[in-house]
Parts: C-alpha cells; sequence; structure tokens
C-alpha cells in the first residue's frame, strides 16, 4: 500500500498566506452565517414597524384601538406558541429546511398583508409572519453555536446582538418614512421583495451543517403550549389595558400558568427517553440557569422602559411623536453599533468585567428616571436611555454568549427555544409590571389633586422604582457569571 503525502508549505510564506485566505473565503459556513443574520434582520425589522402604522389601519378598517392592537399582541402570542416547538423543529429538520420554511412562512405572511381587504385576513398575515420569525432566532443562534469555535463566539454573538437591537430601533422610523410616502401597505411592499430574495439566495447558497435526530413529536406538548404561554402572554399584555374586563387578565394569567405546570410536567417525563418538545435539563447547568435569570430580568427592565418613556416624553413633556423617536433612536443605534465591540471583549476578558459594571449604570439610571421632574431636560432624558442601552449592550452579547457556550452540543437547540420563549414571557412580564405600577400610582395621584402631566409622572416614579428594585436581582446574579468551559469536553 502506497501513501500520498501532500506538499506543505511553511506558515510563514506568501503561499501560506493565499492558501490561508482562500480557505477562508471558500468556507461555507461564513455565507451560512451572513445569510441567516440578513434574514433575521428583515424578520425582526418587521416586528416594530406595526406601533406607528396603527392609526392608519385604524381609519382604512374602521376598527377600535383595542382591535387594532392585536395585530401586535397576535404577533407577540404566536412567538410565544411557536417557540418552545423549535427546539424539536432544530433537532428533526436541516438548516437549509427550516430557513426555507421560515422565509417561506414570513414572505407569504407578507404578501397577504400587503393586499389583505379585510382586518381579519391582515391579523391572519401577520399570525403567519410571526411564525417564521419565531423559527428565524432560534436556528440563528444555533447554528452558530455549532459551526462557530468557543474562541470566536463573542465576536459572532456580539453581530447578533447587533441585529436584535438595530433592527426593532430602526423599524417605526422607517414605518414612519413610508407612511408619509404612501399607505401602510408600502410597509409589506417594501418587505416583502428583500425577504423572498433572502429566500432564493437561501435556497442556492445554504448548505447543511449538524446532524438531525429523528425525535418523535408528542402532540400533547404541542398543545400544552398552546394552553400555558399563550393566556400567559396575553394576560400579561392586558395588564393596564383600562378598556378590558378587569378580571380578563387576571383569568388569563391563571389559565397560563396552569397550562405551563402541566407543560414542564410532560417534558420532564419525556425527557427521561430524549422525546422532550423542549428539553429541561438545560436548567442543571448552573450557568446557564444564572444567565437566563440575569436576560429575563434584563428583557423585564428593557421592554418596560420601552413602553414608559414613550408615554411620558408625549403626555408628560408635551413632545411630538416624531420628537420622541428621534430621542430614542440614538440609544437603539448605539446598542447596535457596540455588539460586535463587546462579543470581541467578551473573547478575550469574558462576561463578568462587562456585565458587573454595566448592571450598576442601569441600576442608577432607573434611579435617575424615578426622580424626573417636569423640570428636567429632555437631553437629560436622551442621555439616561442612551447610557441604559450601552448598559444593555454590554450585558446582552455576553449573556447569550454564556447562557449557550455552557451546555452541550446536543442541547443547544433546546437552550435557543428556551431563550427565546423566556424573552417573550419576561418582555410582557416586565411591560406588566411598569403598567400596572404607573397605572395604580398615577390615579392615587389624581384622587390627591394633581394634574395629568404631574399625575403621570408621579406614577413612572413608583415603576421606576419597582423597576430598581427588581434590577438589584440581576446586579447579584451578575457577580456569578463566569466564561463556560467547553461542557462537550
Amino acid at each position: 500500500m502506497s501513501a500520498t503525502t501532500e506538499p506543505t508549505v511553511s506558515p510563514g510564506t506568501p503561499d501560506a498566506a493565499a492558501s490561508a485566505l482562500a480557505e477562508k473565503a471558500s468556507n461555507p459556513h461564513r455565507s451560512i452565517i451572513a445569510i441567516l443574520l440578513v434574514a433575521a434582520f428583515v424578520v425582526i425589522l418587521n416586528e416594530t414597524t406595526m406601533n406607528v402604522a396603527l392609526s392608519s389601519i385604524m381609519a382604512d378598517f374602521r376598527v377600535t384601538e383595542r382591535l387594532a392592537q392585536w395585530l401586535t399582541t397576535g404577533f407577540m402570542l404566536t412567538m410565544a406558541v411557536v417557540i418552545p416547538v423549535t427546539g424539536w423543529l432544530l433537532d428533526r429538520l436541516t438548516i437549509r429546511q427550516l430557513f426555507t420554511a421560515a422565509m417561506t412562512l414570513f414572505s407569504v405572511g407578507t404578501a397577504l398583508c400587503a393586499v389583505a381587504p379585510t382586518f381579519e385576513l391582515l391579523l391572519a398575515g401577520r399570525v403567519v409572519q410571526a411564525s417564521g420569525t419565531a423559527i428565524m432566532m432560534p436556528l440563528l443562534m444555533t447554528t452558530i453555536m455549532r459551526l462557530v469555535e468557543p474562541a470566536h463566539r463573542g465576536a459572532i454573538m456580539g453581530t447578533i446582538s447587533m441585529v436584535i437591537s438595530v433592527a426593532p430601533a430602526v423599524g417605526p422610523t422607517l414605518s414612519g418614512v413610508l407612511l408619509q410616502l404612501g399607505s401602510w401597505r408600502l410597509i409589506f411592499a417594501t418587505v416583502l421583495p428583500i425577504a423572498l430574495s433572502m429566500l432564493a439566495l437561501g435556497l442556492v447558497k445554504l448548505r447543511n451543517a449538524g446532524e438531525t435526530k429523528h425525535t418523535p413529536l408528542d402532540p400533547w406538548s404541542v398543545l400544552l403550549t398552546v394552553v400555558g404561554f399563550g393566556p400567559l402572554i396575553y394576560g400579561l399584555s392586558m395588564f393596564g389595558d383600562a378598556a378590558a374586563p378587569f378580571w380578563e387578565a387576571p383569568l388569563a394569567v391563571g389559565i397560563g400558568l396552569g397550562g405551563l405546570v402541566a407543560f414542564v410536567s410532560r417534558q420532564l417525563v419525556l425527557q427521561k427517553s430524549d422525546a422532550a418538545l423542549l428539553d429541561l435539563r438545560t436548567f442543571t447547568y448552573p450557568t446557564f440557569t444564572v444567565a437566563l435569570l440575569m436576560m429575563a430580568l434584563s428583557m423585564m427592565a428593557l421592554f418596560g422602559s420601552i413602553i414608559m418613556l414613550p408615554l411620558l416624553l408625549q403626555r408628560s413633556f408635551g413632545l411630538e411623536p416624531l420628537q420622541v423617536g428621534l430621542m430614542l433612536l440614538p440609544g437603539g443605534l448605539a446598542m447596535g453599533v457596540l455588539g460586535p465591540i463587546v462579543g470581541r471583549l467578551f473573547d478575550r476578558i469574558g462576561p463578568r468585567p462587562l456585565v458587573i459594571p454595566a448592571s450598576f449604570v442601569v441600576l442608577a439610571v432607573f434611579w435617575f428616571f424615578s426622580a424626573m421632574t417636569p423640570q428636567t431636560p429632555w437631553w437629560a432624558v436622551m442621555a439616561g436611555h442612551v447610557a441604559m442601552s450601552v448598559s444593555f449592550s454590554f450585558i446582552f452579547t455576553p449573556l447569550f454568549t454564556v447562557a449557550l457556550g455552557s451546555l452541550p452540543t446536543r442541547f443547544y437547540s433546546h437552550g435557543s427555544a428556551t431563550i427565546g420563549t423566556i424573552q417573550q414571557v419576561a418582555g410582557a412580564a416586565g411591560t406588566a409590571l411598569f403598567v400596572t405600577v404607573f397605572a395604580m400610582q398615577a390615579e392615587v395621584a389624581r384622587d390627591a389633586g394633581a394634574g395629568e402631566a404631574a399625575a403621570l409622572l408621579a406614577g413612572s416614579h413608583w415603576a421606576f422604582l419597582g423597576a430598581g428594585a427588581v434590577w438589584t436581582a440581576a446586579v447579584a446574579a451578575s457577580f456569578f457569571l463566569r466564561k463556560p468551559a467547553d461542557p462537550d469536553a
């Protein structure tokens, strides 16, 4: 038997550099990650475009604000129900198959929204859109964990953070510009060709990576995701809604919690035979659990602030919606721009030097917001929002990387699905916490004789103080973060 010896090249020679460059350029993993990132940006951008367009849609279809709000609530509910199923989908389907399914659903939903002749069909299109969006983020995170070496994951996760941060920040601004040019349908008509282009590019360029498993689908688990996560998210989103009956939100939350308990019990039984829809053994890894706890608290704080600040700036400080949008845009853009930088820092120094100082800055910003008065200058509020956004950029990238990096490869898909689910639940819970405390304390101030602007400001003081009190748990958790070793090793 004869052996064939490949010619060796010295690392310092030009031939070696050319060879390395060629290998880097031909690496199919780069194109996979790039396609997934751009597609994720498109679908996440779509999430926040509706907020600005609701008034136009209400006028066109002659529907109430409560009914129009279902375009946002229905989207969020669908995300909450579909995301837990993505753990099973990521095990069963290849990257190419799952990407095709996600972008096809998103494109079909976008097309339906663009031409919908009735409000009901518009809502149906949003639900189909949400189904594709729910698949995309777990697919992106799981793929990166499978393809990227641990030493470089921070930088890639930083790019994901940029996508997650910049897309929602740009969404309302893009929507406002398009509404100036034409109908709200133009929003969907602009997004559709981009989505179809990404679908076509994915079909041509994507290659399969990783292995699939033939995990059986448990229909009872799927049903329990609907019974658990659907009513829970709905109930949380209804807190503080004056138009809703007083019993509606508590009843929905109660049903959701009951369904969630049943879902968890079912998964604990099924995971013994590796048949769980969402494997909860991810929580047996302490670093994952600590990172997930802090991520949930961060989402509560972020979503609550996003709801509270625009309301205050318009109704207490008398600013116009365009002024508010321009004030909050720098913070969102700063969070995104810093993502890749924070990711590279994480690869070098680990999570704690980044997360601990940022956590204290967020706490200080909550204290500042809780002490605002009618004389507080607008630039100080904007500076506080920028400081909070920059701090969150130093928090989210390390948390994503630490959480998934602490799991063995076989749990990446379930870890990604768990993170996505927690994001939805925590975001709704944070909104409910802020709005409920705000509404209750504002009513107390009105009863004491305060004017409307002063009452709203008084309510916000207690909301931000409550958020700061909850955030102290995140500050404490930050001291327990550490850069995980390779669990597979």
